[in-house]
């Protein structure tokens, strides 16, 4: 079926692009969420009298996508999930899990704007891509962990705690850490002076 683009869509085509896709993604993605319009002589009309009006649109959908980026980048959400002792999860994260923790921090996210290269079954620090508008996308991280104590120790480390020996390693590092800080805040104390001699 083809199909006018009313804005760009990634791996598709621009805004105005006549492109042809498969039926069942026109009549169930597309033409529902007025992403696109049937290519009849008639809507080609519609669309070039609306042209500079869903412009106007999308330029105004951008600049609120790249104000929410600017705030949403570098972001780190925690979530917390059951997992074996190898680091392997019972179950998987999903894009609602990963919303659900954005929104949680005060952001409006969808699941359906959640990006995931694969399955995230197992503990650690994981890049995610949030699609905020066609053009506009932003990563955050996202750190599964068995607990918030071990998601604290994973953010310091800098990768996942799959053991329960690494566990004990990662404790015992994040204490040495917090103690060389605590070492390099505090002034030296001055000594007992030797008395004079005389």
């Amino acid at each position: 079926m083809e199909v006018i683009l009313l804005e760009r869509i990634e791996k598709l085509g621009q805004m105005g692009d006549v492109v042809s896709v498969k039926s069942g993604f026109a009549r169930n993605y597309l033409l529902p969420q007025n992403k696109a319009l049937r290519n009849t002589k008639q809507n080609l009309e519609h669309f070039e009298s609306q042209k500079a009006q869903l412009e106007a649109d999308n330029l105004t959908r951008k600049a609120e996508a790249e104000k929410i980026a600017e705030k949403l980048q570098g972001l780190n959400v925690t979530i917390i999930r059951a997992a074996g002792e190898t680091g392997q999860l019972y179950g998987s994260v999903t894009g609602r899990d990963i919303a659900k923790a954005v929104s949680e921090s005060g952001f409006k996210v969808d699941k359906n704007q959640i990006v995931l290269d694969r399955a995230l079954k197992a503990l650690g620090l994981e890049s995610i891509r949030i699609i905020l508008h066609p053009e506009i996308s932003v990563r955050i991280t996202a750190n599964i962990a068995r607990n918030i104590e071990e998601a604290s120790q994973q953010s310091i480390l800098g990768h996942a705690i799959n053991t329960v020996a690494e566990d004990k390693e990662a404790e015992n590092q994040t204490e040495n850490v917090s103690i060389q800080n605590d070492e390099d805040s505090q002034e030296p104390i001055p000594g007992p002076e030797s008395p004079a001699e005389g």
